[in-house]
């Protein structure tokens, strides 16, 4: 009984009740509907407080759902996440009888995530280094055990909040072929990242099963006083009073359930004429938010219980109440009634194992902000106190508490352990997050650094944002006195090997090179460093300094070190003589066997497979590459080796570019220049792109992420992209990657009359193949710096250049390198006017490149053996060899080069026409009167989108047209495309001032 405050007399205060479920009726049928018929997957997404859980929780609890065997899970608000904890979690909770259950082998992959089922699991395979693969191993597991436990439903909440495993391991049961289980997620739309893997199942609905989203929004009036009522004993609440809370919670049910509670402790609710009403709006201060609202039902309780509430906000997560209790720090004869006092507050709850928890997360955050650092520091210490002693220890929470206390000591041991269950699980991008945080620590020890380096998952390590302090900090430790010869060496090894997974090879030769003394213990470590520093690509090193440390590698291989150690040295040191163009290597490569006893072993016949494969790319022995690539990429998908299936596949998008095999190219190599964090993958195949660009005169794919963006929403040009990939070769010190680049650069610059910028180009590619003197690496580039420097008037360097090429390929026997010399030979001899040789060697050429098979490079071979021809005076045979050339172009795709040997044809006085297929017909090689509008335009200097604005045209649109027009003239770039348009007299648009933009393409 209470006075009032209106007259004295006492009044009664009303009791309140759980609120009934309210509002959610056609979403509640629209979710078990869904369920009812699996597999489903069902998106509830809402913000905090709308009654995501309580719907989930409804459906639950309908008959029909209850026998599909739901399993629920949630995600906690924690910075540190162990491998799947939320799955994990759910189904140790649900102690299922494993030794029941029909596993198979591949569940010993389990025993790091329940070593109490130890006795029950199989045996634990033999660890995978591939990240992709050992992931993968590890949800297949994980979704046995699941199918084994009979869950028919999972349900996993607040998923915003799910560490990337989890999400991953969502995506990985989506798309299983066999699945049978339905998932129930929810979540905030606004607490999700927009690179979150979450946006890739709430964007698209997986194939083959049932997909229901449901948004659920704020309850209307009647809605809330139902609300109301049900908290109230039934009784009815006034409208105008619903209609004033409403107003002031926007309809949020926990709002609504928060103020009621407050105004009953607050004494404002009045009974009157057989209903509960407010007081006059004057006397009632609704809190604005659902925190101000907790954070003053909190301060109505006692200390003790404002203490339990504080270190229940700590935990964050479901606790017996004897953890609780001992966390707050209580004396035991009062903290059982605390911990009872906050549960009737209604703030905490309690589920069906007797566990306590805040029941909703808003509150159990409102409650940890109001509480003082110095307490919420003595509170996770005595959280992280409370866990140890659990089995097995909860290490990821440990890691978060003791962080959270500002106990680095502490948080380092827990971390540690959480990377290396993490690691044993196979979850190797977690351990790697965790490994960075403890290596870009402040002032780690020493000693400490060492191990954790060594820990370190290079193949899963690829982030190019982060591994700039990562190495600077292992560059520090490594700069000090503190650490033992054999720990300098192993970091300096991991650091090596780091660099090179992120293509930084001459920073990764140094720090090999540094490691050698002190590597004498370990052999294979040893031998893998000397066969890394007799890497061709590595270094500027000779190809003899290549040859001793191979040599070298080769006697310490000789050493005890395991098959799959060996198998691994066998592999590169094959690679590296194959890439120095010595014969050699396919002896080496001979001695790979078919097959291996263990994981590690196929993983490396698939590198050889990759590697060798890549070799005889570069040889010109096109159907071995594509057999060796073939089979590497098989074993690579069979055994989940992502970064490798990766490579593989860009190795051939660039054996069919050579090959002729382009349909569809564009696309895949768009696809692999958008694979995240392989640098190596996305320049490949930018380049890809850049050349196909160039050769059919298209636009293209979308070249992904990778490319250059000239202004919004654009792409960049085939000369941007080539740039690209040119600077990033140069910057990471790949000694061979610019080659290509700047070939099809100076290509494009001696196409325009820019010859002296071409030589330039070719200069570092020519002095790289002349101080290695690796003759082999000039195949893409002699051509055209031959070509190059006869019109810089320079024979005598030309006529140098391709003898000491046919001096360095002598006694060899390398076809496209072959093919490239007798191309340069036809050059030489165009140039000093001796056209009969010219078309002979031409000819010869042309014959070499279509035995590899290369049909571009024969076709443009046979365009230059055309032109000698009719430059001899042989014109019938010049006209039919164009004739043919022009046709194998158009056949191949290669549009533009089609376009030239047409325009070359008609010079030549032949009769030509444009061939019509049918549809409307174009405006041949003339442009037409968009186009021209566009050209015009794009003279005054300004931009695509400039243009696009200046015509109320799409900057796609205007790109295609610009492309279009590029092609009528036989060019490739805006600013030879502009030279030609001048010359044929067409004039800049009056009424744009030349210059007033930058003249940059989209193209």
């Amino acid at each position: 009984m209470e006075r009032s405050a209106e007259g004295g007399l006492p009044r009664v205060l009303p009791g309140l009740s759980a609120p009934r479920f309210v509002g959610r009726a056609a979403e509640l049928h629209r979710l078990t509907d869904a369920l009812a018929r699996p597999p489903a997957t069902v998106l509830v997404e809402g913000e905090a407080g709308i009654g995501k859980s309580r719907l989930v929780q409804e459906a639950l609890d309908e008959p029909g759902v209850a026998a599909l065997r739901p399993l629920a899970a949630m995600c906690p608000p924690f910075r540190e996440a162990l491998t799947l904890s939320p799955v994990v979690d759910a189904a140790r909770d649900a102690q299922p009888d494993v030794a029941e259950l029909a596993l198979t082998p591949l569940a010993g992959v389990l025993r790091p995530l329940f070593p109490e089922w130890a006795q029950d699991l199989p045996p634990a395979p033999e660890a995978l280094s591939d990240a992709g693969a050992a992931r993968h191993r590890l949800f297949r597991a994980l979704a046995e055990l699941l199918d084994a436990m009979g869950v028919g439903v999972l349900v996993l909440e607040d998923v915003h909040w799910a560490d990337e495993a989890t999400l991953d391991f969502l995506l990985f049961l989506t798309s299983r072929r066999t699945r049978r289980m339905s998932l129930v997620l929810t979540y905030r739309p606004e607490d999700v990242a927009p690179e979150s893997a979450l946006m890739r199942l709430t964007s698209r609905p997986p194939a083959g099963t049932g997909y229901v989203r449901i948004c659920l929004g704020a309850l209307d009036v009647p809605q809330t006083a139902e609300l109301m009522s049900s908290m109230l004993d039934g009784e009815h609440v006034s409208e105008t009073f619903a209609s004033f809370l409403q107003e002031r919670t926007d309809g949020v049910p926990l709002a609504i359930e928060e103020s009621v509670r407050l105004l009953r402790d607050r004494a404002d609710l009045v009974r009157r004429d057989g209903e509960w009403v407010r007081r006059t709006l004057a006397d009632i201060a609704v809190p604005p938010t659902i925190r101000d609202a907790v954070a003053e039902r909190a301060s109505r309780l006692t200390p003790d219980a404002q203490r339990v509430l504080r270190a229940a906000s700590v935990l964050a997560e479901p606790v017996g109440p004897a953890v609780l209790a001992t966390v707050s720090g209580l004396p035991d004869n009062v903290a059982g009634g605390a911990v009872d006092a906050a549960v009737r507050s209604g703030l905490l709850g309690e589920d069906r194992a007797g566990r306590v928890s805040f029941r909703h997360a808003l509150a159990a955050r409102a409650v940890y902000d109001m509480t003082p650092a110095p307490d919420r520091r003595a509170l996770h210490r005595g959280a992280g106190s409370s866990l140890r002693a659990m089995t097995p220890q909860p290490v990821a929470r440990l890691a978060h508490h003791y962080r959270e206390a500002g106990d680095t000591g502490q948080w380092r041991e827990y971390a540690e352990l959480t990377a290396d269950l993490a690691l044993a699980s196979g979850d190797h991008r977690t351990a790697v997050g965790l490994l960075y945080e403890l290596l870009t620590g402040n002032d780690p020890p020493a000693a400490s650094v060492a191990r954790w380096a060594q820990k370190m998952p290079v193949l899963a390590f690829a982030g190019l944002v982060a591994r700039g302090d990562l190495i600077r900090a292992l560059r520090r430790v490594l700069d000090g006195e503190a650490l033992a010869p054999h720990d300098r060496a192993a970091v300096r090894i991991q650091l090596g090997r780091m660099l090179l997974q992120v293509a930084e090879y001459a920073a990764a030769t140094v720090e090999l090179e540094k490691a050698l003394p002190d590597l004498a213990g370990d052999p294979f470590q040893a031998a893998w460093a000397m066969n890394t520093l007799g890497s061709p690509p590595s270094t500027m090193m000779s190809a003899e300094e290549h040859r001793r440390w191979l040599n070298r590698a080769a006697d310490a291989a000789r050493l005890p070190m395991t098959a799959d150690q060996r198998l691994a040295l066998v592999g590169d040191r094959a690679t590296s003589l194959l890439d120095m163009g010595d014969e050699t290597g396919w002896a080496v490569a001979a001695e790979l066997p078919d097959t291996a006893t263990t994981p590690e072993g196929m993983m490396q016949l698939a590198r050889g497979g990759l590697n060798i494969g890549n070799s005889a790319l570069r040889w010109g022995r096109y159907d071995e590459a594509r057999a060796l690539l073939t089979t590497g990429l098989a074993r690579a998908e069979e055994h989940r080796y992502q970064r490798l299936q990766d490579m593989i596949r860009v190795t051939l998008v660039h054996l069919d570019w050579f090959t002729g095999a382009w349909d569809g190219l564009a696309e895949r190599a768009a696809a692999l220049a958008g694979v995240e964090e392989e640098p190596v993958v996305q320049l490949d195949a930018l380049l890809i792109t850049a050349l196909l660009d160039r050769a059919t005169g298209g636009g293209g794919a979308d070249p992904g992420p990778v490319a250059v963006a000239v202004d919004e929403g654009g792409l960049g040009t085939v000369e941007e992209r080539l740039r690209q990939v040119l600077d990033a070769g140069l910057r990471r010190g790949i000694v061979d990657l610019p080659l290509e680049p700047a070939a099809a650069l100076a290509r494009i610059r001696l196409a325009e009359g820019s010859a002296a910028e071409a030589v330039e180009l070719t200069d570092g590619p020519a002095d790289v193949v002349a101080r290695k003197n690796i003759w082999l690496w000039a195949t893409e580039f002699a051509p055209v710096r031959t070509g190059a420097l006869l019109a810089v008037e320079r024979p005598d360097r030309a006529r140098q250049f391709v003898a000491d090429l046919a001096e360095g390929l002598s006694g060899r026997n390398l076809p496209a390198a072959d093919a490239a010399l007798e191309t340069c030979r036809g050059v030489l001899a165009e140039g000093e006017g001796r056209s009969v040789e010219a078309a002979a060697a031409f000819g010869r050429a042309a014959t070499a490149w279509r035995r590899l098979p290369r049909p571009y490079e024969a076709l443009r071979a046979a365009e230059r053996r055309a032109g000698c021809l009719l430059a001899a005076g042989d014109r019938d045979t010049g006209l039919a060899e164009l004739a043919r050339a022009q046709a194998g172009f158009t056949a191949l795709g290669a549009r533009t080069d089609a376009a030239r040997v047409h325009g070359a044809r008609h010079a030549a006085g032949a009769p030509v026409r444009e061939v019509w297929r049918g549809g409307r017909r174009g405006y041949g090689d003339q442009l037409s009167p968009r186009e021209l509008e566009v050209v015009r335009l794009m003279l005054t200097g300004l931009t695509n989108p400039a243009i696009a604005r200046a015509l109320s045209r799409s900057p796609k649109t205007i790109a295609a047209q610009l492309n279009s027009a590029m092609r009528k003239y036989g060019v490739t770039s805006r600013t030879a495309l502009a030279v030609s348009l001048t010359q044929a007299g067409i004039t800049p648009a009056e009424g744009h001032a030349t210059g007033a933009e930058s003249p940059r393409s989209d193209l």
